[in-house]
């Protein structure tokens, strides 16, 4: 660290859609969460040297640079913050770990099981703290839903319904972009959104995966690119059952052609004396049922915006309620108090590895019917 106000310098390699999100988030962090320690915002980094410095400017950065490599060396930088296409995740973050930096990958951690390997032995090998961007572990609602579960408040959780909707591939005319390339994406729709529902359950249930069958399927097999018509090499869509070693069954569904669906992760964990569900669509709301006294039997409908509430006392008057940026924010939060304090932080590198664990296991498992057993945990 070299600021002489302690501040500690951050890097984001990325601006686009996720750069521009975690910009926000740094930007925000020590006005909402004062007790953090303090960040500046140094470098933002892309390929296009005209585009990422118009994009420093708006986005509140002291300086623009194309050369990843030169910037996670550097002596200025303690945080670098890797916001790319999937293929760079694994090659940025180990530069970084190697040259003793924080570091924050946005999900999912790598495009396979042996990157993420690797990754968790550089993080455990590196001064640096290591920490995985699965933001939905921060909506109040979410972090409100473990707590329930950790309690006891619906019993001993049984059944799960996991999906997560989209509809902007809905369209065949709809142009061809990286996420629909393999070797760029890793995966389709099973990487995208399938990381962060398997990640839910993890986290929601403390518990991992440890049996798989699914199927995946392309709807639209070529689309329009910059020099004419391309093929899709990653899945529109995907299925699976899920099992963990205490017996919990729960389904998968994921789609980025699901027709009238704009961002819908749904979740529902049915207990042996009740049960919760959330939308992501109306992510203040978490749906509580508890059974027992058949007078008061059903479903009540919780506004997660009081201060008593995961994370919500950093922002706003009860019944204010949050957005989806509000996650980033409170992320980066954590990630500092982490740095600080040499707490654990969640969702951790090793957390990666179990998620794409269950995600290669479903690729291995489509049209075969498969099982897969998680000897890795």
């Amino acid at each position: 660290m070299t600021d002489p106000t302690g501040a500690l310098g951050v890097a984001v390699i990325g601006y686009s859609f996720m750069g521009r999100a975690h910009s926000n988030a740094w930007r925000n962090v020590g006005a909402f969460y004062p007790d953090v320690p303090p960040v500046r915002l140094q470098t933002l980094v892309g390929r296009d040297g005209a585009r990422v410095r118009e994009a420093a400017d708006v986005l509140g950065w002291a300086e623009a640079a194309t050369d990843w490599r030169e910037v996670v060396t550097r002596e200025d930088i303690d945080i670098v913050d890797v916001c790319t296409p999937g293929h760079l995740h694994a090659e940025v973050a180990l530069a970084a770990l190697a040259a003793g930096k924080h570091v924050l990958v946005e999900k999912p951690l790598a495009n396979s099981v042996a990157e993420c390997e690797a990754l968790v032995a550089a993080a455990a090998d590196s001064p640096g703290r290591a920490l995985l961007g699965f933001n939905y572990r921060r909506v109040p609602a979410l972090a409100l839903a473990r707590d329930l579960v950790r309690e006891g408040r619906i019993g001993r959780v049984q059944q799960v319904r996991l999906s997560y909707l989209q509809d902007w591939l809905s369209d065949p005319q709809a142009p061809m972009t990286w996420r629909l390339r393999k070797e760029t994406a890793g995966s389709g729709v099973l990487g995208d959104l399938g990381s962060h529902a398997v990640d839910q359950l993890h986290f929601l249930l403390d518990e991992h995966v440890t049996e798989v069958s699914g199927a995946l399927k392309t709807f639209v097999a070529e689309r329009p690119g910059p020099d004419g018509t391309e093929a899709v090499t990653v899945d529109d869509a995907a299925w699976a059952t899920l099992h963990t070693a205490s017996g919990v069954v729960a389904s998968l569904e994921v789609s980025r052609v699901a027709t009238g669906r704009k961002n819908a992760l749904a979740i529902e964990l049915y207990g042996t004396t009740g049960s919760l569900r959330f939308d992501l669509e109306s992510l203040n709301e978490l749906v509580l049922t508890q059974t027992g006294d058949a007078r008061t039997d059903g479903a009540s409908t919780i506004l997660v915006t009081e201060p008593e509430h995961p994370y919500v006392d950093a922002w706003w008057p009860a019944g204010h309620v949050l957005g989806w940026d509000h996650t980033f924010t409170s992320q980066a939060a954590d990630f500092l108090r982490a740095i600080a304090s040499g707490e654990p932080v969640h969702a951790s590198f090793e957390d990666g590895l179990a998620v794409q664990r269950v995600l290669e296991a479903i690729e291995t498992s489509h049209g075969r019917g498969g099982t897969f057993t998680d000897t890795g945990n």
